[in-house]
């Protein structure tokens, strides 16, 4: 079975950090534009970042610029989320994602596989 599986969330209070990661089983992911979105209760799934195959080009929503940096590690088929000054309005499960394209994309519509999501709760 193909799956991506995010771990790393966990509750914190506002200002603080987590990283997430998001690891694969069943395939290899390393060849494979990564991203991560979120979701909050009552709101649709939003774009935070994606990065490339290469890891040479990154992308990030203009909510979580200068504070998220995402990174990948293709040798252990692996892509973090460095989540720096965290705010309540962070809170959300975020998923991970991953497309065939090496290109990364910002719309959800764009990836082909996703993770399950883990729960970040930032408390003010």
């Amino acid at each position: 079975q193909v799956q991506l599986v995010e771990s790393g969330g966990g509750l914190v209070q506002a200002g603080g950090s987590l990283r997430l990661s998001c690891a694969t089983s069943g395939r290899t992911f390393s060849t494979y534009a990564k991203a991560w979105f979120r979701q909050a209760p009552g709101k649709e799934r939003e774009f935070v970042s994606a990065i490339s195959r290469s890891g040479g080009s990154t992308y990030y929503a203009d909510s979580v610029k200068g504070r998220f940096t995402i990174s990948r590690d293709n040798a252990n088929d692996a892509v973090y989320l460095q989540m720096n000054s965290l705010k309540p309005e962070d809170t959300a499960v975020y998923y991970c994602a991953a497309r065939a394209s090496g290109a990364a994309h910002t719309t959800h519509g764009a990836y082909n596989y996703w993770g399950q999501g883990t729960q970040v709760t930032v408390s003010s």
